[in-house]
């Protein structure tokens, strides 16, 4: 597979969740106390991340 969610836990001991595209990372989220909130966040960005609007702030 191209592409993927990893979730893994940081050095503090937090859940952070990384997007990978042919094992790049292409974003990595803040970190979580929980394993079910890292989750939570890759449900909402799978949701609403295809409608979210683009800003080009360039």
């Amino acid at each position: 597979m191209a592409h993927k969610f990893e979730i893994w836990k940081d050095k503090k001991g937090e859940f952070r969740v990384r997007f990978k595209y042919n094992s790049e990372v292409m974003f990595s989220t803040e970190g979580y106390s929980s394993k079910s909130s890292a989750k939570n966040a890759i449900k909402s960005i799978q949701t609403k991340g295809p409608n979210a609007p683009i800003e080009d702030n360039s």
